[in-house]
């Protein structure tokens, strides 16, 4: 009994540490989509985007600590793994799963597409400018392309434990190089096309998520994660220092490189930076998430983690729409041209965060639709991971 007992706590204790990881990944992404989105009131009454990235390079370097999209392919290929294990020991097929796993991720984004599809039109009939509109449809638009590359990811995931299975932890700085070779293509080779740059965009992401796979195999140790945080910091630093790479991890409005769009090599040196750090600090995450309030925020966040990447944008676009009827606010309708409109806008994320709130309240039903037929048991808050089984 008490072997079984300790069994149990294990695996709370991961499940903990996993919903952790993925909850800091999901506050990293709103946080900085909501810092680095300025909404400017035009002539015309409408919102257009602008950035305060574009006017205050001092702000660049928040983005290594807001960039957490490394976390959450990391975790993603955890839980995929371990679910794909389980779905073969009782008998699903590979694809099967997969067009699950597939449905789950998507369906959030085709409710969220269809509601602003009939939502759009009837707010123009009440007054809702074409442009703030448009506006709208962008910054909605915008994210989804993390919802592309962990949909491929996913799908690749029978593919990624093969490889797991025969090239082990050499298999992630594999994926490494390949962003490496994009890299020197594109910033070494004169007469490089642009588009040349994409290739890089499912080796950059792959790496955290093949992290993930050798991980959820045991492979990552501590010894493995020292050396992940000790040879990201010394790779991030080389590109930053020697290579000249960008500060900034995402795209600046206006610069001639980027580090986001198409990834570059910066984007695996920093997701071995932070699946590094935060293997090694494994045991304080998890007295962290011992406390009832911060494990009540960390499940509620991924109870809602694809609705809240959907609706986030559209809550930044709402509440400047309507504080633009009540004048231009400091953080909302202003240029952001100093550190005064950064204060501003740190000061709204309370207001944001409850109307994303009360969007993803009204919205979550279709990321978690009600069972049909016998009421099943319900999961306790610590095995739920609304993305990853």
């Amino acid at each position: 009994m008490t072997r079984a007992t300790g069994s149990n706590d294990v695996v709370r204790q991961r499940d903990r540490f996993i919903d952790g990881l993925r909850a800091l990944a999901i506050l990293g992404v709103v946080s900085g989509h909501w810092l680095v989105g300025a909404l400017v009131e035009t002539r015309a009454g409408g919102l257009r985007i602008d950035s305060p990235m574009r006017y205050l390079e001092w702000l660049h370097p928040a983005t290594w600590f807001l960039q957490m999209l490394g976390l959450f392919f990391l975790v993603g290929g955890y839980t995929a793994a371990q679910g794909l294990h389980r779905a073969r020991a009782r008998g699903e097929t590979d694809i099967a799963w997969v067009r699950r796993r597939l449905w789950r991720i998507g369906r959030p984004v085709v409710a969220a597409t269809m509601i602003l599809a009939v939502a759009l039109p009837l707010l123009g009939l009440l007054g809702l400018s074409a442009g703030t509109a448009r506006t709208t449809v962008v910054l909605f638009v915008q994210p989804l392309w993390f919802m592309g590359v962990y949909a491929v990811t996913t799908s690749l995931t029978p593919y990624a434990l093969r490889l797991d299975r025969r090239g082990g932890l050499w298999v992630i700085p594999a994926f490494a190089a390949a962003v490496a070779a994009v890299d020197l293509a594109r910033f070494g080779l004169d007469g490089t096309p642009a588009a040349v740059g994409y290739l890089s965009v499912l080796p950059a992401w792959a790496f955290a998520y093949q992290l993930g796979v050798a991980w959820s195999s045991g492979r990552v140790d501590r010894r493995i994660a020292g050396g992940l945080l000790a040879g990201g910091l010394a790779l991030f630093v080389v590109l930053l220092v020697v290579l000249k790479y960008p500060v900034s991890l995402v795209s600046v409005p206006g610069a001639m490189r980027s580090n986001s769009n198409p990834p570059s090599l910066m984007v695996p040196a920093l997701a071995a930076i932070q699946a590094g750090g935060a293997l090694l600090m494994r045991e304080r995450i998890e007295r962290l998430l011992r406390r009832p309030r911060v494990w009540a925020v960390v499940a509620a966040l991924n109870l809602s983690a694809m609705s809240i990447f959907c609706w986030h944008q559209v809550a930044l676009v709402g509440v400047s729409e309507v504080a633009r009827r009540f004048g231009t606010l400091p953080g909302l309708g202003d240029a952001p041209g100093d550190g005064g409109w950064v204060a501003a806008r740190l000061a709204w994320y309370p207001v944001l965060a409850v109307v994303l709130a009360g969007l993803v309240v009204l919205v979550r039903r279709y990321e978690h639709p009600v069972p049909r037929g016998p009421v099943q048991p319900a999961k306790t808050a610590a095995s739920t991971e609304p993305v990853s089984h």
